[in-house]
C-alpha cells in the first residue's frame, strides 16, 4: 500500500476494512487488498493483526492465505496474545493446525499457546502433524 498516496485517515480506513474482511473470513477480498500493497501484518490500534482476527474467528483458509503471503504467525497484540493462543481459546482446531504447520511458536505470548492449551484442555492439538 503506497501510504504516500493516502492520507493517514484513508490508510486507517483501509486497515479497518481489511480487519473486517479478516473477521468475516473473506479471503478473496483480503488477498486483493494485499495484492494492492496492504502489508500482511497490518494491525489495528490494539495490535491485532489480520492473522489474529482471522484465527480468533475461525477462518483457517484466511489464516493460511495470510501466512502464505508473509504474515507472522507469532506477532503479538498489545496484550501479548498470539493468534495461536487465541485459536486455542476459541477451540478453532483447524486454525491451530494451520498455525502450527506454518511454524507458530508454542512459547510466544502471554499466555503462551502451551499454557492456553493446558488451561482449555486442548494439549492434543499441539502435536505437530
Amino acid at each position: 500500500m503506497d501510504s504516500a498516496a493516502l492520507t493517514a485517515e484513508q490508510t486507517a480506513r483501509v486497515v479497518d476494512i481489511a480487519m473486517d474482511l479478516a473477521r468475516a473470513g473473506d479471503t478473496g477480498e483480503l488477498v486483493a487488498f494485499l495484492a494492492h500493497g496492504l502489508p500482511a501484518d497490518a494491525a489495528d490500534p490494539a495490535g491485532n493483526t489480520l492473522v489474529m482476527l482471522a484465527a480468533y474467528h475461525g477462518h483457517a483458509d484466511t489464516v493460511r492465505a495470510l501466512l502464505e503471503r508473509g504474515a507472522d504467525p507469532d506477532r503479538t497484540n498489545a496484550r501479548g496474545q498470539t493468534p495461536l493462543s487465541g485459536a486455542l481459546f476459541k477451540g478453532e482446531d483447524e486454525v491451530v493446525t494451520a498455525l502450527l504447520e506454518a511454524g507458530a511458536d508454542l512459547d510466544t505470548g502471554t499466555p503462551t499457546a502451551r499454557a492456553a492449551a493446558t488451561v482449555f484442555g486442548r494439549t492434543q492439538l499441539l502435536v505437530r502433524q
